[in-house]
């Protein structure tokens, strides 16, 4: 993450039986599950046990939770971090974009994970207003859908944002999935907190 010419890492894991489980679980007692929080690496199994109930019962998922949250800080040497656990049953950021983020971790739990573009492979011009309200296929954001790459279910990606030191015009550009009737995700997002 921190050469210049690089932004997305991805730690593409093995996730155990039960982390794998936990979020189907979640997804199919729960309605519109969001948690939204700010954590420490010491407050975050806490911090999620206490915003429901239900993690209670599913202790290895909120431990690698908080193994996450272990790496992220100690990463970029962040005391607390903005955590936001979410279903989502529709495209969250359905067109390509960057975030006004240093550094954002991603990954998806269960579901259709996050799309990109690599950098050689966009026409920044073409980002928010300057789609002129096209979709992304129609454009020119890319050059052919075959440009896009995907994350997997269980991915962990670091996505370095145009607010890290020297790296405007240089964020990465990716989108949430399109989901299919009845699909849901599972989406864990951290975000530095000043």
């Amino acid at each position: 993450m921190y050469r210049e010419y690089v932004n997305i890492c991805i730690w593409q894991t093995t996730l155990s039986k039960a982390v794998k489980d936990s979020p189907q679980t979640l997804l199919n007692v729960k309605v519109n599950f969001k948690a939204v929080m700010t954590v420490t690496q010491q407050s975050v199994v806490d911090s999620l046990h206490e915003h429901d109930i239900e993690l209670k019962e599913h202790s290895e998922f909120c431990e690698h939770i908080r193994l996450l949250v272990d790496m992220f800080c100690t990463l970029f040497e962040l005391k607390r971090v903005g955590l936001r656990l979410t279903q989502l049953d529709r495209a969250m950021c359905p067109k390509f974009h960057v975030d006004r983020v240093p550094c954002r971790l991603v990954t998806t739990f269960t579901g259709i994970a996050t799309e990109w573009l690599p950098n050689h492979r966009v026409e920044r011009s073409k980002l928010g207003a300057g789609s002129k309200g096209l979709a992304d296929h129609e454009s020119g954001i890319m050059q052919n859908a075959d440009d896009i790459q995907r994350l997997v279910a269980g991915d962990v990606a670091l996505l370095k944002g145009e607010a890290w030191y020297n790296n405007e015009n240089g964020g990465l550009v990716h989108r949430s999935p399109s989901l299919e009737h009845n699909q849901q995700r599972l989406l864990l997002t951290l975000d530095f907190i000043d």
